[in-house]
């Protein structure tokens, strides 16, 4: 173990490889994470725009974050949507996990589709300064699919979302 951090365990192992020779790998361990594409009545999605420290600039993000200990995906997924967004919905469908970074981020991300959305007030975490935008369905596939939102996850939930709904 090389740190030890409230979100993140780095180590660093030698592991043996498939012809025998031994390497070391860097590993970054991370909490099983949800993220939620949420359309509105009108066909919008609810997104998040949030500074990004790492980055030194504000993103914009489908609701997301990490699971509590022993949570299941999906109660995850309507809390953090309800947190950042005050959206309940009537409908939420999986779709399916993603590895943000295999080589070595070890991360779980759930996906879901959420829909027929009832607006309540929300509570985001007291370090989260969340601007909530909603943006039409066929302009955030644009975005992704021209590189003007970066964010991994939502890039991939936002096309899955556009594959299983055929819109």
């Amino acid at each position: 173990d090389v740190f030890a951090g409230k979100l993140l365990n780095v180590h660093v192992d030698q592991v043996r490889l498939p012809d025998g020779k031994t390497a070391i790998r860097e590993v970054a361990e991370h909490c099983p994470c949800v993220a939620v594409v949420a359309l509105d009545g009108g066909n919008s999605v609810l997104a998040v725009t949030q500074y990004r420290y790492v980055f030194g600039r504000t993103l914009l993000e489908i609701p997301a974050g990490k699971l509590e200990p022993g949570e299941e995906p999906a109660a995850g997924a309507l809390r953090e949507l309800k947190e950042e967004t005050g959206a309940v919905p009537d409908e939420l469908l999986p779709m399916g996990k993603l590895l943000p970074s295999p080589g070595c981020l070890g991360e779980e991300l759930y996906l879901f589709l959420a829909r027929g959305l009832k607006m309540e007030e929300a509570r985001p975490d007291e370090d989260e300064f969340l601007q909530l935008e909603r943006i039409p369905f066929d302009e955030m596939v644009h975005r992704c699919a021209r590189g003007e939102i970066e964010d991994g996850k939502t890039v991939a939930a936002v096309l899955k979302a556009k594959l299983l709904l055929n819109l």
